[in-house]
């Protein structure tokens, strides 16, 4: 019998009126039926495709841009490393510099995390919603010319807040990089190490990103 290995869910727990992107409409998640009155449970969702854990595909920013359905899932599983840049944020911004300073010598890997540790502040705050640190283009071109397949974060939005040209995005985008935004539980993983990451988003068609459901498997 293979021996067991330890899966890290990364998935925010989705729930009604969950902290969401500052212009989004609150989602709700309800029951729309329950056993004891209808014989089964089933519920009700009205929330934006961008809600907790969540894919943005280079349509989100980008016209002719690839949609959600359209990223194949070859692209959604591969090697991954978790890099702590918790002491590299300066204001709400991440630089090259600090990547290329945590990066970890000989990897390779598909995919990025980035962990900053602000989905433990994850709550209807100003601080939560409008002051989590983001990469600058010049760090998301650094990241294009380590040629991964996508990058990921434990806050709202890979640009912060301030960056409304949403600079960031548009230069993982437009190479076809997708992003992860609102992981959890990155604090689980160890920084450097190699870890095989599933990410599945919901085949919504045409859709500019969808929640996902993202694992990290050890060995």
């Amino acid at each position: 019998m293979p021996t067991a290995r330890h899966v890290h869910d990364l998935t925010a727990l989705l729930q009604t009126y969950m902290p969401v992107w500052p212009s989004a409409p609150l989602p709700t998640f309800e029951p729309a039926g329950i056993v004891s009155r209808d014989g089964y449970s089933i519920e009700r969702v009205n929330c934006t495709t961008h809600t907790g854990t969540h894919m943005d595909a280079p349509y989100h920013f980008l016209e002719d841009g690839l949609t959600v359905d359209r990223i194949p899932p070859s692209q959604l599983v591969g090697s991954a490393i978790v890099l702590d840049v918790r002491a590299e944020v300066n204001g709400t911004t991440i630089s090259a510099k600090s990547l290329e300073k945590v990066w970890p010598k000989r990897k390779h890997p598909d995919f990025v995390l980035l962990r900053t540790d602000w989905s433990h502040k994850r709550a209807p705050t100003k601080e939560y919603l409008y002051d989590f640190p983001g990469l600058e283009p010049k760090a998301a071109e650094w990241l294009v010319g380590q040629s991964v397949q996508g990058v990921g974060t434990d806050t709202l939005g890979i640009d912060p807040y301030s960056n409304s040209k949403f600079e960031a995005h548009k230069v993982l985008l437009r190479k076809g990089i997708w992003i992860l935004e609102a992981l959890d539980h990155l604090d689980e993983l160890t920084s450097g190490e190699e870890y095989t990451l599933v990410a599945a988003p919901l085949k919504i068609a045409g859709a500019s990103g969808a929640m996902a459901r993202v694992f990290a498997i050890e060995g």
